[in-house]
């Protein structure tokens, strides 16, 4: 009885006998359906014609006859079909050229929507680029810009934009032509122009598209070439399509492969994704057709029939014995080697090398093992999910010492730069309002942060989707806007070396138990050398909260993260969105709603109700002006984050002494009602001093312009 165990679990570890695997990985389709349309290999879970050949109607391919031969067609959205690569679940498609005012040519309207299918479009192998002269290009998906670049030229000519737009290697750059990544998840999308100067308004020729990263670049010879916009003269370029096989479609694969569940997201349902396991290859779709690289497939074979005959006698019990034995040390080297890998692959050796420099603080952060995060997160459970962004997923967990923890999953195959740079970033880091990082893991295939869990989740909840049960009172909004901005200031002076944040925005600040503010998510901060004055990058950041003056050089300085914190001060007094499509078309933008409403003077209409409830009106003004000073266009003339530090504490000072002294006076005034009415107070100019306040505890008030 012993033996048949022993015999069994050695036959389950290694898996069941194929002698034809080879020979089945031809095999990439169902069984007499059609593997091909035209030069297009068609490999489940997608076919031709018959039902059973595909897993869905999503799936189905109908073969049609064009000008050029057979054609393959995803039916559903009606896409001509290049390529399909089971391996990595992607699909490359021709993509429309969206088109205005150019000649023999109407403007084009959008053709592809996939929401509700499997397909999304590849936030990885795509960029969005726009095409034309002083033009921003915003990438809209449900109502909403989600992207966007601006191309310049030094004259709008519309002959010298379509003749002479030269691809390079880097591709596009901002002249004559822009692009930019995707969003996650992108199903469908829509594109507006705007004009980036008002004055100079140009009807010429525009287009813009959703490519692959080098659409552009044509076979030539035995090589490519980089041709012009008008050479290629194209309607449609190629894009590429991630997909998952719905739950109820998915054939289950058996040996070499691995399925994943991927999680619902609000433009793709739950479904699931399949690849060969490392040193095998083929169609995970298809059972069996995943095999071993380089042959090692025979030599297994044979080890198996090895072990059947061994195992016909009872002598070859001890053998067998032994097997098991070398089996339990081979699976023990093979899983270190694997956690080697990882480490290495999730930049271990960097770690290592920023370890050594000190650059690290390593007594402050702990390894923590796969096997501990996995029982923490019950396996990574999607109703584990506290929050999704554009680095990764993050979860809540639980350890068995009973301490509660969130883990970020990064978004990551082989680029673990923002990992890397965030771990190293938070390890020195120690302030009270920047969320503190306890440790990291190495060894899975993706790469997980561990942090100290904050309850209460982000900022932006509690500005724009407020309840009665908890709306932010004018004291709590002053005491937020003050620890970030003191969180700011420790980044830029305090820290051993400057940090700047790079994506200061309402969802990146949570609030813990206390509702104390806690910057979070420096994926994309950078450590600046005490010499330098800015950093000069490819611009990233989130419009609305985004440096007009980064936007145009591509250097970031300490004053850009003071433009994004005042867009933050800015929702604070008035609860709005940094960017809203309710709004007016001049004033999408709070910042433009914002300066709209100070030119007029008409500031009080647009601020919270609460605030205007809560707050003193001189206080308020305060708050406004230095948001107002936050904004400037020139950074030059944006205070530090140190002064704004000072200012905010200033004011909030101020607001607790009158609150004592109203309170002061309700109890001697008791039973009489003061009411104060807020009508006809101008903000274009100054007001009275507020109370009797000592030299140390001045405010600098600017007035509103």
């Amino acid at each position: 009885m012993l033996l048949k165990y022993v015999f069994c679990i050695i036959i389950l570890m290694i898996g069941p006998i194929h002698p034809l695997a080879s020979a089945q990985y031809s095999n990439t389709t169902e069984p007499d359906c059609d593997s091909r349309c035209g030069t297009v290999t068609i490999p489940y879970p997608f076919g031709i014609k018959d039902p059973k050949c595909y897993a869905d109607k999503w799936f189905e391919i109908e073969c049609r006859s064009t000008s050029t031969g057979q054609t393959p067609y995803l039916k559903s959205p009606n896409v001509e079909v290049t390529s399909i690569d089971p391996m990595n679940s992607k699909v490359w498609i021709m993509n429309p050229v969206f088109h205005w005012n150019c000649q023999n040519t109407k403007d084009s309207e959008p053709v592809i929507d996939l929401k509700g299918t499997p397909f999304v479009y590849s936030k990885d192998d795509n960029k969005f680029t726009a095409i034309g002269c002083n033009k921003i290009a915003f990438l809209q998906s449900n109502g909403s810009e989600v992207s966007g670049c601006v191309s310049l030229c030094d004259r709008y000519d519309d002959e010298e934009v379509n003749n002479n737009v030269a691809f390079g290697v880097d591709g596009c750059v901002g002249r004559f032509c822009c692009e930019t990544s995707l969003p996650s998840f992108l199903s469908e999308f829509n594109v507006t122009l705007e004009n980036v100067r008002e004055k100079n308004v140009s009807d010429g020729c525009s287009h813009a598209l959703i490519g692959t990263e080098y659409w552009y670049r044509v076979p030539f010879g035995s090589s490519y070439e980089d041709r012009s916009f008008r050479d290629l003269g194209v309607n449609y370029v190629p894009a590429v399509l991630d997909w998952v096989v719905l739950n109820s479609s998915l054939k289950r694969p058996t040996e070499g492969a691995n399925c994943t569940n991927v999680a619902s997201s609000q433009n793709r349902p739950e479904g699931w994704r399949c690849e060969c396991y490392t040193g095998f290859y083929g169609n995970p779709y298809i059972t069996g057709s995943c095999i071993a690289i380089d042959g090692s497939s025979d030599s297994k074979t044979r080890a198996k029939w090895a072990i059947v005959g061994v195992s016909s006698s009872l002598g070859s019990f001890i053998i067998l014995l032994g097997i098991w034995w070398l089996y339990k040390v081979l699976r023990k080297r093979m899983i270190q080697k694997r956690k080697e890998k990882f480490f290495k692959q999730n930049g271990g050796l960097l770690l290592q090398q920023r370890m050594s420099s000190t650059e690290v603080r390593v007594e402050k952060v702990k390894l923590f093992s796969l096997n501990d995060l996995e029982k923490a997160t019950d396996h990574f459970n999607t109703n584990r999910i506290i929050g999704k962004g554009g680095q990764g997923t993050v979860y809540k967990g639980m350890l068995v010492d009973g301490q509660i923890i969130a883990v970020k999953k990064f978004k990551v195959e082989g680029k673990v730069e923002e990992f890397v740079n965030e771990f190293v970033i938070l390890s020195q880091i120690n302030h009270r309002n920047v969320v503190k990082l306890l440790g990291c893991c190495l060894e899975a295939e993706i790469p997980l942060l561990v942090y100290e869990f904050i309850p209460n989740g982000n900022l932006s909840k509690y500005l724009h989707d407020q309840s009665e049960d908890l709306a932010l009172t004018w004291d709590m909004r002053l005491r937020i806007a003050t620890e970030i901005a003191g969180a700011l200031f420790y980044l830029h002076s305090v820290a051993s070396q400057p940090i700047y944040h790079r994506d200061i925005k309402s969802t990146n600040i949570l609030l813990d138990e206390k509702y104390r503010a806690k910057v979070a998510d420096f994926g994309t901060s950078r450590i600046i050398s005490t010499e330098a004055t800015h950093l000069t990058t490819v611009v990233q950041g989130t419009f609305g909260y985004l440096d007009p003056e980064y936007f145009h050089t591509s250097q970031f300085t300490e004053k850009s993260d003071v433009y994004s914190f005042g867009v933050v001060l800015v929702e604070l007094l008035t609860g709005e969105r940094a960017i809203s499509s309710v709004r007016s078309h001049e004033a999408k933008s709070l910042v433009s709603y914002f300066n709209i409403s100070m030119e007029k003077n008409c500031l009080f209409d647009i601020i919270d109700k609460k605030v205007m409830k809560e707050g003193k009106k001189e206080h308020i003004i305060a708050v406004a002006n230095l948001a107002n000073r936050c904004l400037e266009l020139n950074g030059k003339k944006r205070p530090t984050m140190k002064e704004v530090t000072f200012e905010l504490e200033g004011i909030r000072k101020l607001d607790k002494k009158s609150s004592v002294e109203q309170n002061h006076e309700e109890i001697e005034l008791a039973g009489v009602e003061d009411y104060q009415n807020w009508t006809g107070y101008s903000t274009s100019n100054s007001f009275p001093t507020l109370g009797s306040v000592s030299d140390s505890e001045v405010i600098p008030i600017v007035t509103l312009k």
